[in-house]
């Protein structure tokens, strides 16, 4: 396979940029790694046997099992670029840096606070909503899919709503939900059939404690019907524990829920959401407007090197057989569900405060920073993010109104519209009309188009992209895989289950070689913009935009260090900085680059 596929030559890599390595470890994951790592593990243990198992890959390194796959590997890879790509040191020990959620605490990424609070601060904060009907309802249709409403019923959580009931908590706005079920079922038995996935489609309940936390209350795992889709779901409903076998079967719950956010993340937040919704505009912007026009100057910068990664990772993460395909649960129906969900996908509803407030983590109040307040007010992602909007929106307002002084300018300007009727028509073009877009009549529609285009390439995709290896590197915390269903009594897997629930543990979550290879591609490790106008205000708006993110830095500092916010370090001690403006090389899970470049 080839990686000479076709790119724009201005839409390349440039030649001194790190991305040239990456594309290089890209392609040697993709071509040399991958089959020879297969081919190895065919043939021995395919287990972690024990957690220390795991660690020794950030402890002293692991020995591969078969000498000549580095002697293989190093006819197709220089040796010290081997070293680096593969954290190897030649002669066959795999060592990789400590993720972050283990570097403090070898445990806490186990306790419930932990697994509430990174639905807020971890690698996927962007699925979380609050709960409006009880028990959980489904959209599927049901003339297709049955009755799939929730099993979870109130006499399961009662007990720990803190004297409410949960009519009471709705309306208090106290309830939560992270839901994987309507998106997951309509793929989940022909995964569960035609791949090596033994899995669930899944609903976890929270419960907004007054500390500001979200404690877990239930998981639903559910199943498709065994007769037929048509007949509904067959669920059973986890409740928290943490002695014996039932807090065994708890971890084994959130795993499951952590295998469905894992593979919804990787598919629809970061691949669908910024890599592949952001290219359109990358396209339609180099063949509509000129290079001197005022909107190809402003986001030009925010595009960089997007076309490259994403063609790289059509060819060799995201493609049939990919790398993608064999780390995350859909396996080879990834892209047909990232493709049926991308019919939800909304641009207006892109922009932060409109996706807070459709998600019901946020109303608006004209009294509030930003017209929003928030209803958990310990949100890292949101707080955060809010900042950033705000700095982003108030830079595009008074670059746009520099250039467009009435809506007149931007219904008369050709170059524009011809911008705008590609994107809409070609580059999204099973999506014309509204409710999918603004109609470019008014300044207003320009400045929030921008606004939010700059959001999905810097900071939506900092929020969802730069944690992965900092939460997700160590893979017992973000399985994303399961390969048995949850034991049942009776069985030899639940008494494995009762004697050595660590051993039971690994071996339902993502296998030895799908770890290593995931581990691979989330550690390869990105930015620069020369002057680009002459024109006095719109360099004094970008002086001051910058003045800004500085603010926005010191006042994240400043709450990361405040032990009233929770969720903004947690049990692991990892301070929430994913969308801290400003980072230095590395896995740092900081900074906001300008475009979707990696």
């Amino acid at each position: 396979m080839s990686l000479n596929t076709y790119v724009p030559r201005d839409e390349r890599f440039g030649h001194l940029k790190m991305s040239d390595f990456l594309a290089y470890a890209l392609k040697a994951v993709g071509q040399f790694l991958k089959p020879e790592l297969e081919s190895i593990f065919d043939s021995t243990p395919n287990e972690f046997d024990s957690f220390q198992d795991v660690l020794n890959l950030y402890e002293g390194g692991i020995m591969l099992p078969n000498g000549p796959l580095l002697e293989s590997l190093k006819e197709h890879i220089p040796l010290e670029m081997l070293k680096i790509l593969f954290r190897t040191d030649g002669e066959g020990l795999l060592e990789y840096p400590m993720p972050q959620v283990i570097k403090e605490d070898k445990t806490a990424w186990r306790t419930d606070v932990e697994f509430g609070r990174e639905m807020l601060a971890g690698v996927n904060p962007v699925v979380v909503r609050s709960l409006q009907e009880f028990p959980p309802a489904s959209k599927l249709h049901p003339k297709i899919y049955g009755n799939q409403s929730s099993s979870i019923r109130e006499e399961l959580i009662q007990e720990q709503l803190n004297g409410l009931t949960v009519e009471q908590a709705i309306k208090m706005k106290k309830l939560f939900i992270l839901d994987h079920h309507d998106a997951i079922m309509p793929y989940l038995r022909r995964i569960n059939t035609t791949t090596t996935t033994k899995t669930y489609a899944t609903r976890t309940l929270l419960f907004l404690k007054d500390d500001g936390t979200l404690k877990p209350l239930a998981i639903e795992l559910s199943l498709p019907h065994p007769e037929g889709d048509e007949f509904g779901a067959i669920s059973k409903v986890y409740t928290p524990a943490d002695q014996g076998v039932r807090g065994s079967i708890w971890q084994l719950a959130k795993a499951y829920a952590a295998v469905n956010d894992s593979g919804y993340h990787q598919l629809i937040s970061h691949w669908l959401n910024t890599h592949a919704a952001i290219e359109p505009f990358v396209i339609a912007t180099n063949r509509q407007l000129s290079v001197l026009h005022p909107i190809h100057k402003l986001l030009h910068p925010h595009f960089r090197d997007t076309m490259e990664i994403n063609a790289i990772a059509r060819q060799i993460v995201i493609n049939a057989g990919g790398i993608l395909e064999m780390t995350v649960f859909p396996a080879k129906y990834s892209m047909e569900m990232s493709s049926a969900i991308y019919k939800n996908w909304i641009f207006p509803e892109q922009a932060l405060p409109a996706d807070l407030i459709k998600r019901g983590v946020a109303v608006e109040d004209a009294n509030s920073p930003h017209g929003l307040r928030l209803l958990i007010e310990d949100y890292p992602y949101a707080v955060d993010g809010l900042e950033i909007w705000s700095a982003i929106k108030m830079w595009v307002e008074d670059y746009c109104s520099f250039y467009y002084k009435s809506d007149q300018t931007v219904q008369n300007d050709k170059e524009l519209q011809s911008w705008w009727k590609e994107l809409v028509e070609e580059g999204h073009g099973d999506k014309k009309g509204e409710p999918w877009w603004p109609k470019m009549q008014t300044v207003k529609d320009l400045t929030e188009t921008c606004t939010i285009t700059i959001w999905i390439a810097s900071a939506l995709h900092a929020a969802v992209n730069f944690g992965q290896y900092p939460y997700a590197g160590y893979l017992p915390n973000r399985p994303t895989l399961s390969r048995r269903y949850m034991p049942e009594e009776g069985t030899p897997e639940f008494e494995e289950l009762k004697q050595n629930p660590d051993k039971a543990f690994l071996k339902t979550i993502t296998a030895q070689l799908q770890t290593l290879l995931g581990i691979s591609l989330i550690e390869i490790p990105f930015r620069d913009t020369p002057e680009w106008t002459a024109d006095a205000e719109p360099l004094e708006a970008f002086e001051r935009f910058g003045k800004k993110l500085g603010e926005v830095e010191e006042r994240i500092m400043r709450m990361n260090r405040d032990k009233r916010w929770r969720n903004r370090v947690g049990p692991v001690e990892v301070p929430y900085m994913l969308l801290y403006p400003t980072s230095e090389g590395g896995v740092t899970a900081k900074g906001i680059p300008n475009s979707v470049s990696i």
